[in-house]
C-alpha cells in the first residue's frame, strides 16, 4: 500500500517524542538522587567538622539542591562535589572559621560516578591523603591543596587512569611535610593528565631522576613544582622524554645551583617558565630564542652573571619579564634596541631590579609602547631620563629608585596620563621641575622622589596651582619645595602616606589639611623643615602609625591628637605648655615617644604609665618639674627613658625596677635627691645609667654588682661621699664609669683590673646602637672604655693593677689628691686617647713610656710636682698642660733644662 505523509504527520510525530522524554527531564530537574548516593554523602559529612555551617543544607531528600553538589542531569548521579573554602583570605579569621575539618570517610567510594572533587583550602590537620581516594577511578578533578595533609602522597592516586587535574599543592607554613619520596604512580596518569600542581610538597626524597617520572606526562600541558626541596635539575633528558605539549612550568624556590639546561628549549610550547629563586647561574642562553610562544618569563633572585642578552628583546609574544635580584652587568643598550626592532613587541612587564647594570637609559627605551610596568631600581644607572619616556604611553608604575642618576628629570613624563605609581628616589637629580612634568598625571597616586643634600632640585611650579590628581602617597625628600607649602599641595585630601622630609618649607601649613587628611593618613613625616605656626587640636586620626614633626619650628602646645600612632617625634621645636593629663588615653598604643629639645613645662602624665606597649619615653631638655612618676607597673614593654636636662624632683621611684625590661635609664641634669643606696638595687637589666647633675647624697651604691650587663654608670656632678666600693670591680661588662664632681675619698681600688670588658676589649657590640636608638644622640658613643674620677678627693697613688684596662681610652684623675709617680709602664695602656692627671700631687719624672702610646691625643700634667726633663717624643707643643710643674723643663715650656 502506497502512503503519502502529510506534513502534519511529522509534527505529530515530533511532539509524541518530546511527550515521551518529557518525563525524563522531569524526573531529572526535580531528582531523586538515588539513595545510595546519599547515604554516601550523610556518611562523609558526618565524618567532617563544619564550624560555620556550610554543609547545613545537606538535608532532606534530595542530595542535588545541597550546596556543593552537582548530580547528571539525566541519570541523577552525584558527579560533582565542590567544598572549596569559599574565604580566599588564607589565614584570616573568616578564613578558618569557614575550614571543614575532622577525616574523609571511605563513603566518597560509593560515588560510582563522582568525577569532580574539590576539598582545597580547609583544615584537616596534618591528616594522610586517604588511600581509598585513588580507588574513585570516575575522577577527572582532584583538588586537595592548602588543606594542611601530611605524610606520604598514596601511590594509588596513580590508579586515576582517567584524571585530567591534580593540585595537592601545599603550603610552606605551617609545614604538615606533605611529601613523595616515589614518583612511579605518576606513569598511570600518562595517558590523561593535563593539569599537576605539587607546589610546596616536599620531593626531597624522591631522587635524582625526579624529572624523569614527570616526562613520562605525555599530555601535560601545566607543571607546578615550586618550593619543593629539589636539588637537582639534569643537564639532559632520555630520549623518551616526552613534554612537548607543556605550556606553563614553574620550577620556582629550589636549589638547583646550575646552569640552565639546553633540554628546556625543546618545550616549544612553553607559554610560561617560572625559574626563580632557584641558585641558578651563570649567563642566560641564547636558547631562549626557540620558545617563540613564551609570554612569562621569571628568572628573578638567581645569580645570574653577565649581559642580558639581547635574544629575550626578539621574543615576539613576551609579555612579562622578570629579571631582577640577579647580577646582571654592563649597559641595557642592545637588550632595548632588540625589543625597538620587534616591531610587534607586547611587553608588559619589566623588572630589572637589584642588578648591577650601568650606564645610561636609551632612548630605544620608548618603543616599549605597551609596557605598563617598569622596574629597574637599585642598580648604577646615571645620566637623565630619555626624552622617548613620553611615548610609552601605556606606563603605569615607573621605579627608577636608588640608582645614580644625575641628569634632569624629562618634563616628557607629564604626557604619561596613565601612571599612578612614579617612584625617583635615592637618586643625584639636579634641575627644575616644572607644572609641565606634572599637567597630565591625571592618574597619579604614589609620587616618591629624592635627590643628594648637596645637589639642588628645584620645584618651580605656580604657588596657586592645582593639579589633576590626589595623591595617596607621597614622598619627596632634599628638594626645595618652599620655602611655602604650595597650593599643589594643600589639595591632596587623600593621603595615606605623607614624607616631606628637607623640603625647605618654611610656611604655616593650613589647619585645614591635617584636618582634611585626618581620616585616612597612616604616616606623616614632615621632618627636618622650617615649617612654622601650631598645630591644630582635637583631631582623631583613627589609621596613624607614624608621626614624625621633628626639626621644625611648630610651636604652641602639645597636639591633643586621638590616634592609635605607634611612633610619635616631636623633638627639637618650639612647643610649650603642659602635656595633656589623658595624653596616655589620647595615644594608647604609642611605643616611642620623641619630645626632647622642646620647652615643655608641667609634670610628666601619669596616664603615661598606663600605655602597656610603650617601649621609649624620650623628654630630655624641656622643663618638666615635679617628680617623675612612681606608677610604672602596666608598662612591661618599657625599655629605655630618657628624661634628662629637666627640672625633675624629688627621689628616684622605686617602680622604675618593677619595669622587666628597662634597660637605659637617663636622669641626668635635673633636681633629683635623696640616698639611692637601695632605690635601683633590683633593676637587673639595666645596662646604661646616667643620674649626674642632681642632688644624690650618701654612700656609692652597691647594687651596680647585681647588674651583669651593666655597660655605662654615670654619677657625676652629685654629693657621693666614702671610698669607691670594690663591688664596682665585679662588673665585667662595665666600659664607661663617671664618678668625677662627687665628695669620694680613699683610694683607687686595686680589684680596677677585674673590669674584664676594659682588659680584654669585649662586650656587647649593639649597646652604643640601642643606647642611641632611645636618645637620638651619639655623644654616648663617643666614651667608651673610660673612667672619669676627677673631681674628688681620692688619694693614695695609681694602683699598678690600673695597667691592665688595656682597652681604656680615657682616663681622668683631674683634681683629686693622688701622690707618687705616674707609673712607669703607663705604656701598657696602648690604646688610651684622652689622659688628665692634673692637680693632683704626683711627683718624680715623667716616664718615657708615656710617648710610646701612638693614640694619645690629648693630655693635661699640669700642678703637680713633677720635675726633669719633658721626654722629646712627647710632641705636644701646648705648654698649658705642663704649667704648675715648678721642676720640669724643656720645651715647650720656656724653661730649659740644665746640662751636666
Amino acid at each position: 500500500m502506497d502512503l503519502k505523509l502529510r506534513p502534519s504527520f511529522f509534527f505529530s510525530f515530533l511532539i509524541f517524542i518530546f511527550l515521551l522524554q518529557k518525563p525524563a527531564l522531569v524526573s531529572a530537574s526535580s531528582s531523586k538522587c538515588i539513595s545510595i548516593e546519599r547515604q554516601a554523602l550523610l556518611t562523609f559529612k558526618q565524618s567532617l567538622t563544619d564550624p560555620s555551617g556550610r554543609l547545613s543544607s545537606w538535608s532532606g531528600p534530595d542530595c542535588c539542591n545541597w550546596r556543593g553538589v552537582r548530580c547528571d542531569r539525566r541519570t541523577s548521579h552525584v558527579i560533582k562535589i565542590d567544598l572549596r573554602n569559599p574565604n580566599q583570605t588564607v589565614y584570616s579569621d573568616e578564613f578558618k572559621q569557614s575550614c571543614l575539618g575532622g577525616k574523609i570517610d571511605p563513603s566518597l567510594t560509593h560515588l560510582k560516578y563522582l568525577s569532580y572533587l574539590d576539598l582545597s583550602s580547609n583544615e584537616f590537620n596534618g591528616l594522610e591523603i586517604p588511600e581509598f581516594i585513588g580507588h574513585i577511578v570516575s575522577l577527572r578533578y582532584l583538588n586537595l591543596s592548602f588543606s594542611s595533609f601530611s605524610g606520604e602522597v598514596p601511590a594509588s592516586l596513580g590508579n586515576l587512569s582517567k584524571l585530567e587535574s591534580l593540585d595537592l599543592y601545599a603550603q610552606l607554613w605551617p609545614s604538615f611535610d606533605l611529601r613523595a619520596s616515589n614518583l612511579g604512580w605518576l606513569s598511570g596518569l600518562s595517558s590523561s593528565l593535563t593539569y599537576l600542581n605539587m607546589a610546596c610538597l616536599n620531593l626531597s626524597g624522591a631522587g635524582e631522576n625526579w624529572l624523569q617520572d614527570f616526562t613520562r606526562l605525555s599530555k601535560l600541558k601545566e607543571l607546578h613544582l615550586s618550593s619543593c626541596g629539589l636539588k637537582n635539575l639534569p643537564l639532559s633528558l632520555s630520549s623518551t622524554a616526552n613534554l612537548k605539549l607543556l605550556e606553563v612550568l614553574d620550577l620556582s624556590e629550589n636549589s638547583f645551583s646550575s646552569l640552565i639546561p639546553n633540554w628546556l628549549f625543546d618545550l616549544t610550547s612553553l607559554r610560561e617558565l617560572f625559574l626563580q629563586a632557584d641558585d641558578l647561574k651563570g649567563s642566560v642562553p641564547s636558547g631562549f630564542k626557540k620558545l617563540k610562544l613564551i609570554e612569562t618569563l621569571d628568572l628573578s633572585n638567581n645569580g645570574f652573571t653577565g649581559g642580558i642578552p639581547a635574544v629575550l628583546g626578539g621574543l615576539p609574544q613576551l609579555k612579562y619579564l622578570d629579571l631582577s635580584g640577579n647580577s646582571f652587568q654592563g649597559q641595557i643598550h642592545k637588550f632595548l634596541d632588540a625589543f625597538s626592532k620587534n616591531k610587534g613587541n607586547s611587553l608588559v612587564y619589566l623588572d630589572l631590579n637589584y642588578n648591577k647594570l650601568v650606564g645610561t637609559l636609551p632612548e630605544s627605551l620608548g618603543a616599549l609602547r605597551n609596557l605598563q610596568i617598569l622596574y629597574l631600581a637599585s642598580n648604577s644607572f646615571t645620566g637623565s631620563i630619555p626624552s622617548s619616556i613620553g611615548n610609552m604611553t601605556s606606563l603605569k608604575q615607573l621605579d627608577l629608585s636608588y640608582n645614580s642618576m644625575d641628569g634632569e628629570i624629562a618634563s616628557s613624563l607629564g604626557k604619561l596620563e596613565e601612571l599612578v605609581d612614579l617612584n625617583l628616589m635615592a637618586n643625584k637629580w639636579e634641575g627644575v621641575l616644572l607644572k609641565s612634568h606634572f599637567v597630565n598625571l591625571r592618574s597619579l597616586k604614589s609620587f616618591s622622589l629624592t635627590t643628594e643634600p648637596d645637589r639642588s632640585l628645584v620645584f618651580k611650579v605656580p604657588s596657586t596651582w592645582v593639579p589633576p590628581f590626589r595623591l595617596e602617597l607621597i614622598s619627596i625628600e632634599s628638594c626645595q619645595i618652599g620655602p611655602t607649602f604650595p597650593m599643589w599641595l594643600q589639595v591632596q585630601n587623600k593621603l595615606n602616606s605623607v614624607t616631606l622630609r628637607n623640603t625647605r618649607i618654611a610656611d604655616k601649613i593650613p589647619h585645614s589639611w591635617f584636618s582634611g587628611i585626618a581620616s585616612v593618613v597612616t604616616s606623616l613625616t614632615l621632618e627636618n623643615n622650617r615649617i612654622k605656626g601650631t598645630l591644630p587640636q582635637n583631631l582623631v586620626f583613627p589609621n596613624l602609625i607614624t608621626i614624625d614633626l621633628s626639626t621644625n619650628n611648630f610651636e604652641g602646645p602639645f597636639p591633643r591628637w586621638k590616634t592609635n600612632a605607634a611612633e610619635i617625634y616631636l623633638y627639637q621645636n618650639n612647643f610649650s605648655g603642659s602635656l595633656p593629663l589623658n595624653l596616655g588615653d589620647l595615644m594608647p598604643r604609642m611605643e616611642r615617644i620623641y619630645l626632647f629639645n622642646n620647652s615643655f613645662t608641667g609634670e610628666i602624665p601619669l596616664s603615661l604609665c598606663r600605655v602597656t606597649g610603650l617601649h621609649i619615653l624620650n623628654l630630655r631638655n624641656n622643663h618638666f618639674y615635679g617628680s617623675f612618676p612612681n606608677c610604672w607597673r602596666s608598662s612591661s614593654e618599657l625599655y629605655g627613658i630618657d628624661a634628662s636636662e629637666n627640672n625633675i624632683s624629688g627621689e628616684i621611684p622605686e617602680s622604675l625596677c618593677v619595669l622587666p625590661g628597662l634597660i637605659v635609664l637617663l636622669l641626668n641634669q635635673n633636681a633629683l635627691e635623696g640616698n639611692i643606696t637601695n632605690t635601683l638595687q633590683n633593676c637587673s637589666s639595666l645596662t646604661h645609667i646616667d643620674l649626674g647633675g642632681n642632688n644624690l647624697t650618701g654612700k656609692l651604691p652597691s647594687w651596680p654588682s647585681k647588674m651583669s650587663d651593666l655597660f655605662m654608670l654615670r654619677l657625676q656632678g652629685n654629693s657621693f661621699e666614702g671610698q669607691i666600693p670594690d663591688d664596682l670591680c665585679i662588673v665585667p661588662s662595665l666600659h664607661i664609669l663617671d664618678l668625677s664632681e662627687n665628695k669620694i675619698t680613699g683610694p683607687i681600688p686595686k680589684c680596677i683590673s677585674s673590669l674584664t670588658d676594659i682588659v680584654q676589649g669585649q662586650g656587647f657590640e649593639n649597646e652604643q646602637g640601642i643606647v642611641s636608638v632611645i636618645t637620638r644622640n651619639s655623644k654616648y658613643q663617643e666614651i667608651d672604655y673610660s673612667i672619669n674620677l676627677s673631681g674628688n678627693n681620692i688619694t693614695g697613688e695609681i694602683p699598678s693593677e690600673i695597667m691592665d684596662l688595656s682597652y681604656l681610652r680615657i682616663l681622668n684623675l683631674s683634681r683629686n689628691s693622688i701622690a707618687g709617680n705616674i707609673p712607669g709602664n703607663i705604656s701598657k695602656l696602648g690604646r688610651l686617647e684622652k689622659l688628665d692627671l692634673s692637680r693632683n700631687s704626683f711627683s718624680g719624672a715623667i716616664p718615657q713610656s708615656l710617648a710610646a702610646i701612638y693614640s694619645l691625643h690629648t693630655l693635661n700634667l699640669s700642678f703637680n710636682k713633677l720635675e726633669g726633663t719633658i721626654p722629646k717624643r712627647l710632641k705636644f707643643e701646648d705648654p698649658s698642660i705642663y704649667v704648675g710643674n715648678e721642676l720640669l723643663c724643656g720645651k715647650p715650656l720656656p724653661k730649659k733644662c740644665p746640662r751636666y
